[in-house]
C-alpha cells in the first residue's frame, strides 16, 4: 500500500531524526511527510536535511504559523492526496504513538477504510499519564460517544489511518475543529460517510522531550464540538453519504 506517514510539527527538533528512523524501520515501505509549523528550535530545518538524506522517502510541507494540529493535518492529507497516496497515517511527533504499531494499522487497512490505534480497547493502556489525565481522557471518550452515538472506544486517538477515498469524501475544506476534537469530528464524518472504521490497540506513552499542547482552549473546544456534530449530523449525513450506506465498526 502506498502510504505516508504525516507528522505535525512544532518544536520538536529533538525528536524527529530519530522518530524518522524508527518509522522507517518498522514499515521500511511508507514514506514520511513533516508538516511544519514554521518552528523556531529550527525543527523544518533538520527537516529538510533529513528529507535531503532520504530522497523520496521524507518530505516537508512548511507553513508560515502556528495554526493548529487540525490544519497542519488537513494541510498534510491535500498534499498526500494531490500526489496520489492510497492511505495516510497520522503521528505525533513526540513518540507518544510508537512506530511498533505502524504494521498492524497496515495491516488492517487491508480490509478497514479507517484504522484508529485505541488506548481503550483492551481497558486502559496508557503509560506515565496521572491518574487525572487518565480520567479527564477516558472521560472525554465517554462523553463523546454519549453526545454523538459513535461506537468507537477511543475516538479523541491521533494516531490513525486514512485511505484515500475517506479524505476525499468527508469534505476536508469544511471541517472546522482545529485541537483535539479535530480527532473526534473525522472519525464523526468518516463513521456517517459510511466508511468501514477498525480499532487496533495500541500503548500510549506520554510524551518524552518538549512541551504538551494541551490547552484550557483545546479543552473548551473539545466539549463543543460533539454537541455541534449531533446537531448537525442530519445534513451531514444528507452530504457526506446521499446513497445511505450503513457505517460499520469492528
Amino acid at each position: 500500500m502506498n502510504a505516508v506517514v504525516v507528522i505535525p510539527t512544532y518544536n520538536e527538533a529533538d525528536n524527529l531524526e530519530k522518530l524518522s528512523a524508527l518509522v522507517f524501520s518498522h514499515a521500511p515501505n511508507v514514506q514520511i511527510l513533516v508538516v511544519d509549523d514554521n518552528s523556531p528550535d529550527g525543527t523544518g530545518a533538520i527537516a529538510d536535511r533529513l528529507a535531503g538524506e532520504f530522497p523520496g522517502k521524507i518530505h516537508v510541507l512548511h507553513r508560515t504559523a502556528k495554526e493548529g494540529l487540525g490544519r497542519a493535518y488537513i494541510a498534510g492529507f491535500q498534499w498526500a492526496l494531490e500526489r496520489g497516496y492510497e492511505a495516510m497515517i497520522e503521528m505525533d511527533a513526540d513518540f507518544s504513538h510508537d512506530p511498533l504499531y505502524l504494521a498492524s494499522m497496515l495491516e488492517a487497512a487491508e480490509t478497514a477504510d479507517v484504522v484508529v490505534g485505541s488506548r481503550y480497547l483492551n481497558g486502559i493502556s496508557v503509560i506515565n499519564w496521572p491518574l487525572r489525565r487518565i480520567l479527564l481522557s477516558w472521560g472525554a471518550n465517554k462523553y463523546v460517544r454519549t453526545v454523538t452515538r459513535l461506537p468507537v472506544n477511543d475516538c479523541t486517538s491521533g494516531y490513525r489511518l486514512y485511505k484515500r477515498q475517506v479524505l476525499e469524501r468527508v469534505q476536508l475544506g469544511s471541517v472546522r475543529s482545529n485541537g483535539y476534537s479535530f480527532q473526534v469530528e473525522m472519525t464523526f464524518r468518516a463513521f456517517i460517510a459510511g466508511f468501514h472504521i477498525v480499532e487496533v490497540p495500541i500503548i500510549f506513552v506520554e510524551r518524552r522531550a518538549g512541551q504538551s499542547k494541551m490547552s484550557k482552549q483545546v479543552i473548551w473546544e473539545s466539549m463543543q464540538i460533539p454537541l455541534k456534530l449531533r446537531l448537525r449530523e442530519r445534513k451531514m449525513r444528507q452530504q457526506l453519504n446521499p446513497t445511505g450506506v450503513a457505517s460499520t465498526v469492528r
